[in-house]
């Protein structure tokens, strides 16, 4: 039967990186405030002024990820590109990325869950290698979020959690009917738009009347993002343990069976009663949220990556994936590395 499976993983972040006390220059806040609320210590944000974009971060990470996977570029089919911070309102970013690797007419797809991202790509490209339409995919998340977060006092609570970067796998197929070979078991996907303006940017935008944005729309803030937190939070401590237990049961396996739970970075406290409430070892979590904070649909391919460089994600081992985002939107998947 056929299956796809990750083949390799690459992750970048920019140079620059913001501590907690970075921010004071900014706003009112501190380190044991941010710290205490979301576990992030810092984030990677791109120079202000420089000429680094979306795509650019992507570059890097699809580059890594190709090595990875002792795969030549000009093997690939198919880009998808999980963003919410594009290059530019349009063409969609997968474009700008296919004509920085020089891969002119392959198929080039955005798409735009958030931070469930990642795993929507990854379903994506799972059911396009498995009927053998296409047998080689990038699947991109890649954010540049500080150009667009209000830097006030005003901002704070949406500001300090977000930072850049991006992260990339290389996906292929793979014949087999045992499990014990490198594959992905099942995606499992859903979204609530009734929730969509509990996390969300209302300018600029083409459904109200007038002009995409005003003057009145900077001085309200409108541009920038916006967030009710305990609505988020209450719904992603259920969401992703109702995911991970769908994906547990469409694959007659237990929580006990999993090696490793790579969970979307939003904020450590979800995270930590996700775990607890699916009663999973601590040394079972990978989390990045500390270093990098909230790269949205990066999060989980940053992760994987960093899980791989420090030893903790490993040939054969059974991981499962959950994310939680705007939307809202949220998703699991479970695969053998």
């Amino acid at each position: 039967m056929m299956h796809s499976r990750i083949l390799g993983v690459g992750s970048y972040v920019p140079p620059g990186i913001v501590k907690n006390d970075d921010l004071k220059q900014w706003m009112e806040t501190s380190d044991e405030w941010i710290q205490q609320r979301t576990g992030i210590q810092q984030r990677h944000w791109v120079e202000i002024n420089s000429e680094i974009g979306n795509s650019d971060l992507a570059v890097q990470a699809v580059e890594r990820a190709l090595a990875a996977a002792r795969v030549k570029k000009d093997e690939i089919e198919m880009i998808i590109y999980a963003t919410l911070s594009p290059d530019v309102e349009f063409p969609g970013t997968a474009c700008f990325l296919q004509a920085k690797l020089g891969l002119p007419g392959i198929a080039a797809l955005d798409i735009r869950q958030q931070c469930t991202g990642f795993i929507y790509g990854l379903s994506i490209a799972d059911q396009y290698i498995r009927t053998g339409f296409y047998k080689k995919i990038l699947v991109v998340g890649s954010e540049v979020h500080s150009r667009g977060l209000d830097r006030s006092t005003r901002g704070r609570d949406v500001t300090v959690l977000f930072g850049d970067g991006a992260g990339a796998v290389v996906m292929g197929p793979i014949n087999t009917d045992n499990k014990s070979d490198s594959q992905v078991y099942s995606t499992h996907l859903h979204a609530d738009g009734a929730h969509a303006k509990d996390l969300w940017i209302k300018s600029d935008c083409s459904s109200y009347p007038g002009e995409r944005i005003t003057q009145a729309h900077l001085e309200a803030g409108d541009h920038y993002p916006k967030m009710n937190g305990k609505t988020v939070f209450v719904n992603a401590v259920k969401r992703m343990p109702e995911a991970i237990h769908e994906a547990l049961k469409a694959n007659c396996l237990r929580v006990s069976d999993i090696d490793l739970f790579l969970f979307h970075q939003a904020n450590l406290r979800i995270n930590e009663m996700v775990g607890k409430q699916l009663e999973i070892p601590e040394e079972k979590i990978f989390n990045t949220i500390d270093r990098f904070a909230n790269t949205t649909a990066a999060t989980i391919p940053i992760g994987m990556d960093e899980a791989v460089k420090a030893g903790k994600l490993k040939p054969g081992m059974l991981v499962a994936l959950a994310a939680f985002g705007s939307g809202f939107t949220w998703g699991s998947a479970i695969l053998r590395w």
